[in-house]
């Protein structure tokens, strides 16, 4: 009996090896094709990667699970950037930015990282647009640290706790550390080769996905050890604050757009979207009927208008402010 166990160990072993040694060498052939194509600034010990795009009043935006700001700049960065200075990050583990063993992944930690970022960049209370995960990222932010963030754009957004995730984000429930690592060094590559046209299927319905998305929009990058490993860790915390942050959303008091897609399939827009908008006095949804769940890529036209709403809501108060003497006088 022994001897089988010794046997069926080192079978485990080595077939481990040349799967974490095959992983690495995809994870080589995938940067290859889908490179960095930002800057790179060091943020507490950490190297966020960002995109940079054109002039105006700061914009920074916030992708969601599996992503990379990839799926931000494949359309909608650069209708934005044309009135704004657009500012598309990779949140940390993602795309190229950074994420250290024992950095916190949990939203507050990622808020707190993000408003440092902000500050390094020196950027004055920006909007900022938050897809999916990137939504409640982007809410806990203006939560913890108002003072960073002057509206908020929220595509899709996750706001409440799920008991189950999609099913295209099942592989990610992982619980034990080692286990999640394990198989983000063997099994994930082989696995999402053989389901990745699925799974952007499912990501992208009722919606077709575009044919380059693998690379212009980012995709193969969320197929990496790092990346899958980073989001199962994401995975794994987010009912434990999204309980207390659904109790202070009527805290809320900066511009708020929100907006999703009738159709979505991985966020449903009653349970996350109606039902903070019936928490926050002011947040109205807005719908795109028969669209899914990629609206900055699917919609990007209706994503835009919104971040044009809420940009003007943020300089309305500041325009009252300049109105000459007489005219506040004459309207009292």
């Amino acid at each position: 009996m022994a001897v089988e166990w010794i046997a069926a160990g080192a079978v485990f072993v080595g077939a481990s090896a040349l799967l974490w040694a095959f992983s690495a060498r995809m994870t080589r052939r995938i940067e290859a094709a889908v490179p960095s194509n930002g800057r790179f600034v060091e943020v507490e010990g950490e190297r966020f990667h960002y995109v940079e795009e054109g002039k105006g009043p700061p914009l920074v935006m916030i992708h969601g699970l599996m992503g990379s700001s990839r799926n931000l700049t494949y359309a909608l960065s650069g209708q934005l950037a044309e009135q704004f200075r657009v500012i598309t990050l990779d949140r940390p583990g993602s795309g190229y930015s950074t994420r250290h063993t024992g950095t916190p992944a949990d939203l507050p930690a990622q808020a707190r990282q993000i408003a440092a970022f902000i500050k390094t960049l020196d950027l004055d209370n920006p909007l900022l647009l938050g897809h999916s995960l990137g939504g409640a990222i982007s809410l806990a932010l203006a939560l913890d640290h108002p003072e960073a963030v002057g509206g908020l754009v929220l595509v899709a957004p996750l706001t409440h706790p799920q008991r189950r995730l999609p099913w295209v984000f099942l592989s990610l429930a992982v619980r034990p550390g080692w286990l999640r690592r394990w198989m983000a060094h063997t099994l994930t590559m082989p696995i999402g080769l053989l389901t990745k046209g699925a799974v952007v299927k499912g990501v992208f319905a009722p919606d077709p996905a575009p044919a380059d998305f693998a690379t212009r929009g980012g995709g193969l990058l969320g197929m990496r050890p790092g990346n899958f490993y980073a989001a199962s860790t994401e995975v794994n915390t987010l009912n434990d604050d999204l309980p207390g942050m659904v109790k202070r959303y009527p805290q809320l008091t900066l511009p708020i757009g929100l907006i999703y897609g009738s159709r979505d399939q991985l966020l449903n827009f009653r349970q996350h979207g109606q039902a903070l908008a019936d928490k926050i006095p002011g947040v109205k949804l807005q719908l795109v009927e028969g669209r899914g769940h990629m609206l900055p890529i699917t919609a990007t036209a209706r994503v835009v208008e919104v971040v044009q709403q809420v940009a003007k809501r943020m300089r309305a108060p500041q325009n009252a402010t300049l109105l000459p003497p007489s005219f506040a006088l004459a309207n009292k």
